[in-house]
């Protein structure tokens, strides 16, 4: 095997940093790199990966749908970048957030803790979940982030936050008057041309289309819903929102989230795009609200790790460059100046979200996709 990025993924398989994955790459509009490493899964049994492997996308939920949701709405004159959180969510019992924006939301600077295990105060025995309305967990879930203490004061320190983004779904539902993967599959994927990424709600796939249990990798042996967990939502808080939040619960293969990607790497390049150029470049801005923060709106941006380790997308991306992880071991990564893409899907929980391999795996396959490809 020559080709050193086929190398360092069958490497990442042999290592145990991931069970499998598939990578795909795409520079100057040509896709140069598309292939699948390892199994879907160890146990019980192994099965081979392929192209078309459905992965839980996990976080990469945040920039798919809920930035690009919020870019149209922005874009549309629906929403203000800077409208009170007091305007959509009047039951705010903390009056700091009361007055947080939507762009603190966006920037992970709206105070909020970075996560709860809501799931546990909700239904504390997984395996009943469904014994429980759907309607009701899901207010549950939201009454309970209305209520939750800062950590940090509004428009301070970055804290990357879920409940943040959970609270962000719940307003913008609220600004379209739709349910929220409705109004995902319709007017966003519908408008960047991104069909195939999906919610696996507990009725199905919210797509609509047929899929069998042996597409999806597997994440995890979990304990709270007593099972392995294969073809729905890895994320527990999002399971007890019946698979569809704003900050997780996607799935699709490496060819549907570079899809997604597409139209914001061109609209920020200054090419055709159903996104605005110029609310595209605002969205992959570091909005410099915390000076030491490397957060866009809804999009990260390359920085070194607080003990100096390297940006997960490497030492080469250009400062411009903007992306997203996943904790399922999902992430992409784009970097306009070099008219590149990179999708790296991953199931690394699998079967335990023990391994953190793929922090120094990350930045290693990117230095080496980099080399090969934009060098070359």
């Amino acid at each position: 095997m020559s080709d050193p990025i086929a190398q360092k993924m069958q490497q990442g398989v042999e290592e145990g940093v991931f069970p499998g994955a598939v990578l795909l790459v795409e520079h100057k509009g040509r896709r140069v790199h598309h292939a699948a490493y390892g199994f879907t899964c160890l146990l019980p049994d192994r099965a081979p990966t392929t192209p078309d492997t459905i992965y839980d996308l996990a976080s990469l939920t945040k920039p798919l749908a809920t930035a690009a949701a919020a870019a149209f709405l922005v874009a549309d004159g629906k929403l203000g970048l800077d409208d009170p959180l007091e305007r959509y969510v009047p039951e705010l019992t903390q009056d700091d957030l009361r007055w947080a924006t939507i762009r603190h939301l966006l920037n992970h600077t709206s105070g909020l803790p970075a996560w709860r295990p809501l799931y546990e105060r909700i239904v504390p025995d997984g395996r009943k979940l469904r014994e429980q309305p759907l309607s009701s967990r899901r207010a549950a879930i939201y009454d309970a982030i209305h209520r939750e203490p800062l950590v940090e004061p509004v428009g301070g320190r970055c804290v990357y936050s879920d409940l943040g983004f959970i609270l962000l779904g719940e307003i913008l539902e609220r600004i379209v008057k739709q349910e929220w993967a409705a109004f995902i599959h319709v007017v966003v994927w519908g408008r960047l041309g991104a069909q195939g990424l999906f919610y696996m709600s507990e009725g199905g796939p919210t797509s609509g289309m047929l899929v069998g249990a042996r597409q999806f990798a597997a994440t995890e042996q979990d304990d709270w819903r007593g099972r392995m967990i294969r073809g729905e939502v890895h994320d527990e808080n999002t399971a007890v929102m019946g698979g569809i939040s704003a900050h997780a619960g996607l799935f699709g293969t490496a060819d549907a989230a570079a899809r997604a990607v597409k139209p914001w790497l061109a609209a920020v390049r200054g090419d055709a795009s159903p996104i605005p150029m110029s609310w595209a470049k605002e969205f992959v801005r570091r909005q410099g609200i915390d000076p030491h923060g490397s957060w866009a709106l809804g999009w990260d941006t390359p920085s070194k790790g607080p003990d100096g380790q390297p940006s997960s997308s490497g030492a080469h991306f250009s400062p411009g460059s903007f992306g997203h992880l996943g904790y399922a071991g999902t992430s992409v990564w784009i970097d306009p100046e070099r008219d590149l893409i990179v999708v790296l899907l991953t199931n690394r929980v699998h079967p335990t979200r023990k391994n953190d391999q793929i922090r120094a795996f990350r930045p290693a396959i990117h230095d080496v996709i980099f080399k090969s490809v934009v060098r070359n």
